[in-house]
């Protein structure tokens, strides 16, 4: 079997997960799409010489532009979306239209829901829809499941991740390895959780919590964030009596940012400044992402997911490092690598048709056998 593959957005996660598609996805073609024609070129170049082989193409072309991106799709089996998370709805109706099936990197659950609304159009189409297919949303959800799965009357199924810089720097102790606006969208908003057994939202950047990790990392601290647990609380209603996901920080970030955010710097609403409006989150974004990008690519992703019964608990854990040969990131790895996993199978036949809830039609022991052969060193106990 061979597939052809497209991926929107030549940055650091569209990169890593065309990578994945070249070196285990049977790839006749990968086609890596980018408004910049320039940055296209070259990761296409970078990837080609990794894979040792010229399998991928580079295409100049804006994801806003329908007709193009809508040509591209007709001759690709599967796309997958490393674009920021508000393009996806338009980009899922065009996979749809031109009978290409559909991951994406997620992060926003009313996206989500949107694209479930395509799910009779998929099934006509004959195509998938995957959203939510990253770190967390995505391999953090799938392992959830897999535990909910292996337990008799499971209680509680807590999700505990984040990608932190080897060697943090002030003011934030954070690096950026993924875009701006995916990590303003999850910090800003309603978290999504159940309590009781019952879906209720709670408001981000609360409920902190100390979480301990082997040394070298060990303290950090943890906090809810909005878009990790996805659907899940939707799906496993009434099954779990509690489901959450923390994104993990080092100790300090947490007060840092909350005062940020009270100060109004991540408000939507324009204010006016000498007679110009100004949306105050545009602004940050624009004064602190260079500052987030330090261009030291060492990273640490770290996982933790606990979910536990009446009488036992399963927990998977999974700490990586950035990759020295390749030089993909911790976060590359996890996000762009776990995008592909899914991306593969769904070209293989091993995703149902239609838009799909990846912690129902995902396979997690198969997920989880794909993560292996990647080289990821997840540790398991109690299964």
């Amino acid at each position: 079997m061979s597939t052809k593959y497209v991926v929107l957005g030549a940055g650091m996660q569209g990169i890593a997960a065309a990578y994945d598609f070249g070196r285990f996805g049977d790839a006749d073609k990968i086609t890596l799409v980018d408004a910049n024609a320039e940055q296209a070129e070259a990761s296409a170049a970078r990837l080609n010489r990794l894979l040792s082989r010229e399998l991928v193409v580079a295409v100049s072309a804006d994801v806003k532009q329908a007709a193009a991106i809508g040509a591209i799709l007709q001759d690709a089996d599967v796309c997958l979306s490393a674009v920021p998370y508000f393009f996806n709805v338009a980009l899922t109706k065009n996979a749809v239209e031109n009978g290409c099936s559909f991951c994406d990197l997620g992060g926003n659950t009313e996206v989500v829901f949107k694209q479930h609304e395509f799910d009779q159009a998929a099934k006509s189409a004959g195509v998938t829809i995957a959203p939510d297919c990253g770190l967390a949303p995505g391999m953090a959800n799938i392992l959830a499941a897999h535990g909910i799965r292996q337990i008799e009357n499971p209680v509680k199924a807590l999700i505990r991740v984040g990608g932190l810089p080897q060697n943090p720097k002030p003011p934030l102790g954070y690096s950026l390895f993924f875009s701006m606006e995916g990590l303003t969208n999850e910090y800003f908003g309603k978290a999504h959780v159940l309590r009781n057994g019952k879906r209720v939202e709670v408001d981000t950047f609360t409920e902190l919590e100390e979480i301990d990790f082997p040394e070298p990392i060990g303290k950090c601290e943890a906090f809810m964030t909005a878009g990790g647990t996805s659907t899940c609380p939707w799906t496993f209603a009434g099954q779990v009596a509690e489901f959450d996901e923390k994104t993990i920080r080092y100790p300090g970030h947490f007060e840092k940012m909350k005062t940020i955010h009270e100060l109004g710097l991540m408000d939507l609403e324009p204010v006016k400044v000498d007679g110009q409006e100004v949306v105050p989150r545009q602004l940050f974004h624009a004064v602190v992402e260079p500052m987030l990008k330090t261009g030291d690519l060492k990273d640490v992703v770290l996982l933790r997911v606990i979910v536990s019964g009446e009488n036992r608990e399963v927990l998977f854990e999974l700490i990586d490092y950035a990759d020295p040969l390749t030089e993909f990131t911790a976060m590359q790895r996890t996000t762009g690598f776990g995008a592909a996993i899914v991306g593969i199978m769904i070209a293989r036949g091993e995703v149902e048709k239609g838009s799909v809830r990846i912690e129902e039609a995902v396979n997690s022991g198969l997920y989880i056998d794909a993560m292996r052969l990647r080289g990821f060193d997840l540790k398991v106990r109690g299964l």
